[in-house]
């Protein structure tokens, strides 16, 4: 991994370490390393700790006392109440993505979408969740409303790790990419309040009770 430029120090060390935690290198639960991050990063205490400082305001970690901090748990309740908000989150940005998304977006998304149904087709799940957050990325992008991506981008990280890993049961897998079907389709006609009410189900159903309880406390 590369060492990271002093000027942008900061907010890049809080960014390396949210992705550390979307992706389950820092597990729920466990101590943040922070000698072997400095040394990893190339940096000092001083920046690591300001990140953290950060990522504990938006609930990555929590700060112990003198003792420095722990990446928080993903509690079911906690996930619940996270996907409640981004459920109307994807929902919104539909809406406005149906109005709003350029025809380089639009392909793009198509692209991703075929990508998608290839995996799927042979069965590669992994690399059909990475299509599937892909594309879920970009209609969020697609919205054109700053605020909104920015919010969104901070809870999808939370909650990445088990939103785009779980295993699916073959009865969900198909009827997930039926709904993405659908998105397409409401995307190509630029009907957001359809896209909106499709995201809203997709997204409701998109997690499994097995895989909520998996990461509860």
């Amino acid at each position: 991994m590369d060492k990271i430029r002093q000027s942008t120090l900061h907010g890049e060390v809080a960014e390396r370490v949210r992705d550390m935690i979307a992706q389950g290198t820092l597990a729920p639960g466990s101590r943040v390393p922070e000698k072997q991050l400095c040394e990893q990063f190339g940096v000092s205490r001083t920046p690591l700790r300001e990140a953290l400082k950060v990522l504990a305001h938006e609930g990555f970690v929590e700060l112990l006392p003198n003792r420095g901090a722990r990446v928080a748990k993903l509690t079911r309740t906690t996930l619940k109440n996270t996907f409640e908000v981004m459920q109307s989150l994807e929902a919104l940005a539909g809406e406005l993505a149906g109005a709003r998304i350029s025809d380089a977006e639009l392909a793009n998304i198509e692209a991703l979408h075929y990508q998608m149904l290839a995996h799927y087709k042979n069965g590669n799940m992994q690399e059909y969740l990475l299509a599937n957050q892909q594309i879920h990325e970009a209609i969020v992008v697609a919205s054109q409303n700053d605020v909104l991506i920015d919010v969104y981008k901070n809870l999808n990280h939370r909650v990445r790790r088990v939103r785009f890993t779980a295993e699916l049961s073959s009865d969900y897998w198909s009827q997930a990419v039926s709904e993405h079907e659908a998105m397409i389709e409401a995307l190509r006609k630029r009907d957001g309040k359809e896209l909106g009410s499709i995201l809203s189900c997709h997204l409701r159903n998109k997690v499994e009770v097995s895989a909520l309880e998996e990461m509860a406390e």
